[in-house]
């Protein structure tokens, strides 16, 4: 593999940085981590992720609406955790696996539910495509 001189010595400073033992070990990982985003673009793509959110539990309505949803995708959340980052904001964290598109979709209506201050789905592998 050849590169530009500029991106082999920004990789060089990332690998010391990240403490990688070696070049190939750090491109590796970028190729699985390029992998699992191309792959997750795939709605029939089995994934595993985290949703993340952060809401006002004072809002009218708010923990009800995401209870629902959250039950209307049971099949897709394998585990849930709550928390209460001060009087009023809470955080939630959905651990899911399935097919990328129903978990993209699970997502979108549970970010764009009224009352989310922020939430992001974060995707990673289910570990099946890859050996190590």
């Amino acid at each position: 593999m050849s590169m530009a001189n500029d991106l082999v010595v920004q990789l060089d400073r990332m690998v010391r940085e990240k403490g990688y033992a070696n070049r190939s070990q750090a491109v590796s990982e970028l190729v699985r981590d390029r992998l699992v985003s191309h792959n997750a673009e795939k709605v029939d793509q089995e994934i595993a992720g985290t949703i993340t959110l952060v809401y006002d539990h004072h809002r009218p309505l708010i923990q009800a609406l995401l209870t629902d949803i959250q039950h209307d995708h049971g099949d897709l959340i394998i585990s849930s955790m709550h928390v209460h980052l001060d009087h009023h904001n809470c955080m939630e964290v959905l651990a899911v696996r399935g097919k990328s598109g129903q978990v993209q979709a699970m997502a979108d209506q549970i970010v764009s539910a009224k009352g989310v201050k922020h939430g992001k789905l974060t995707v990673t592998s289910t570990g099946k495509d890859f050996s190590k």
